[in-house]
């Protein structure tokens, strides 16, 4: 987890921050020379909860909906045949690939968490607060099927629904961790960090 870490950008002490990279203007000063770095960064973290609850409760509800209503019933068309929703349950990962290894998504589901937990007190910027959100709420969404669904714990099967033609299944928690993901790709391109420093080249 500390390469994870590593890769991402984030430095472990506010010094590290320096060699071609500046803080941007809207972020402040670094956490180090300010007394108002501690409030901004306890503030990213609650946008990171915030973002991370909201996801999780919308893909429970979700769930819970699709189980008692849709479940062992026939497909629901909502755009045509081009989109619908259908109840499946998947043992694999993402969009279902990947369904024999249903114990190993579930171990790095909760490695993600762990990793974003640790990257949270480091947390300075707010765009990245809600990219690590989403991946948070997607991640612990998953994984709650993973733990509490059939046929066990650890080997539980994830509701899917959402079903696109042509495309494979998928829920919301999918649809939060890719758009996070998708926000941290973006991130990275642009050259800021999670503490909000900003790489010069």
């Amino acid at each position: 987890m500390a390469e994870a870490e590593r890769i991402i950008g984030t430095p472990d002490t506010p010094d590290a921050a320096g060699g071609g990279k500046e803080r941007p203007d809207s972020e402040g000063t670094p956490p180090g020379e300010s007394g108002a770095g501690q409030p901004r960064g306890r503030r990213r973290i609650a946008v990171l909860f915030a973002v991370a609850s909201f996801a999780y409760a919308l893909d429970l509800i979700s769930k819970m909906i699709v189980v008692a209503k849709l479940e062992h019933h026939p497909p629901i068309e909502i755009v045509g045949d081009w989109l619908r929703f259908e109840a499946i349950r998947n043992a694999g990962a993402a969009f279902g690939f990947g369904e024999a290894f249903t114990v190993i998504f579930t171990m790095i589901a909760a490695a993600v968490i762990v990793v974003i937990a640790r990257l949270a007190r480091k947390l300075y910027s707010l765009p990245w607060a809600i990219a690590l959100g989403l991946l948070l709420g997607g991640a612990l969404g998953n994984l709650t099927d993973r733990i509490f669904r059939a046929p066990g714990v650890f080997e539980g099967a994830v509701v899917d629904f959402i079903a696109p033609k042509h495309f494979a299944v998928f829920n919301l928690a999918d649809s939060a961790i890719v758009c996070g993901g998708i926000l941290i790709v973006l991130l990275s391109f642009r050259g800021l960090d999670p503490d909000g420093t900003v790489h010069k080249d």
